[in-house]
């Protein structure tokens, strides 16, 4: 959906308190978390001034955005797992 805000903590909501933990704890972890927060914003502003969807710079910060949140979504996984045992 265009414009629609895809932070973190709507994206994986079940996560919230792990994200905010790791951010504070993992600066890995917190460096993702804000290359994922900037690009999904200028996505957004992007998407406010509807760009072409066919556009190439703006296709590929999407695709960012996706290859982005997988590694996120990848370390919260192994996070719960890790604190499981």
């Amino acid at each position: 959906m265009l414009g629609e805000n895809h932070a973190l903590i709507f994206e994986f909501p079940e996560h919230r308190e792990r994200i905010h933990q790791l951010k504070v704890a993992d600066s890995d972890f917190n460096s993702l978390a804000k290359r994922y927060h900037q690009l999904d914003h200028k996505i957004r502003g992007l998407e406010a001034t509807q760009v072409p969807a066919e556009d190439q710079y703006f296709m590929q910060m999407k695709l960012q955005r996706v290859q982005l949140k997988q590694q996120i979504f990848s370390i919260l996984s192994q996070a719960n797992t890790a604190t499981a045992e």
